[in-house]
């Protein structure tokens, strides 16, 4: 459980710096409101931006990405309604995810940013 953590953990600052380098200010990091959690949030220009990230170091059960479920994305919706409801200045919102491959020595091999997600 240490070892998913530690690699969850190294995701969302890996995460954080990605989006930073590509024009985004970091807002919150694993914001919560009672049960709902979102792992970033960002904006940049007039859009506010609620990320999920997913980080493994390997793709035997399946890419990062493909392991976010119906659930887990609903909860997100959940989150960011009470983001926006707390901070009404942000009018546009949108749903993203940021897929991380690490190897085994925790260096990154690939950036998966897939933008505007539906569910």
């Amino acid at each position: 459980m240490y070892h998913n953590k530690h690699i969850g953990h190294q995701g969302e600052v890996l995460a954080a710096a990605y989006l930073q380098q590509h024009g985004y200010t970091i807002l919150a990091k694993n914001w919560r409101y009672r049960f709902w959690e979102v792992d970033l949030i960002a904006a940049k220009a007039k859009l506010l931006h609620f990320v999920e990230v997913k980080t493994r170091t390997n793709t035997r059960f399946g890419y990062p990405e493909e392991s976010i479920t119906p659930a887990k994305m609903e909860c997100m919706k959940k989150a960011a309604e009470q983001y926006q409801l707390l901070h009404p200045q942000w009018i546009y919102l949108q749903f993203d995810v940021l897929s991380i491959n690490l190897s085994p020595q925790g260096e990154v091999v690939e950036y998966f940013f897939i933008e505007d997600v539906y569910f």
